[in-house]
């Protein structure tokens, strides 16, 4: 078994440079790293919800950023709300399932948190599960998003994305690490 190493690279504790700084994101460079770094530092939820009849909720949206439509478990930013930029991240899930699915669920569970992309970003996602959930509304995002809700059987799941990637939409790989937790993490 290999110990993980407690050497830091010089540019660790080289000065943080803010080259640009947005709403959302900034870009910062610390010696030769460039990286971004979200400005809400709650960071994001991703939100693994099961219906009653045991459908997975996926989301698709077009993403600028890549210039292509995705598809994607609910999720949103966690403290992005003016005047709610202490919210607690099962909240936000909560708040973000409903406005994205018409999904309402009052059990929301920490599963796991971690970076989305260590090398790229500080920006941290936590997988919560959603339990016992409810339909009250259409779903479909903020009047921001134009969200479309696909419900899927949670055996077909895998195959189902697999599909979409044929017919051309990226399929965010953060969904089958979600796929994995919802038959692995501990049952809350």
């Amino acid at each position: 078994m290999t110990t993980p190493s407690n050497a830091r690279p010089a540019d660790a504790d080289a000065p943080e440079e803010t080259l640009y700084q947005g709403r959302w994101l900034s870009l910062r460079r610390r010696g030769r790293w460039e990286y971004a770094e979200r400005n809400n530092p709650g960071g994001a939820a991703i939100i693994i919800a099961v219906t009653p009849d045991d459908r997975v909720l996926f989301v698709e949206q077009y993403r600028v950023a890549i210039q292509a439509r995705t598809i994607e478990m609910p999720a949103g930013l966690i403290g992005d709300l003016a005047g709610q930029e202490d919210e607690n991240m099962l909240l936000a899930a909560q708040r973000e399932l409903e406005e994205e699915t018409g999904w309402r669920s009052d059990r929301i569970v920490f599963l796991h948190q971690g970076p989305s992309s260590a090398g790229m970003s500080t920006e941290m996602i936590a997988y919560v599960r959603a339990f016992d959930l409810v339909k009250v509304g259409a779903g479909g995002g903020d009047a921001s998003e134009n969200i479309v809700v696909h419900e899927v059987p949670r055996r077909q799941a895998g195959a189902w994305l697999f599909a979409r990637a044929a017919e051309g939409y990226s399929i965010d790989p953060k969904l089958f690490a979600g796929l994995w937790l919802l038959e692995h993490a501990p049952a809350a």
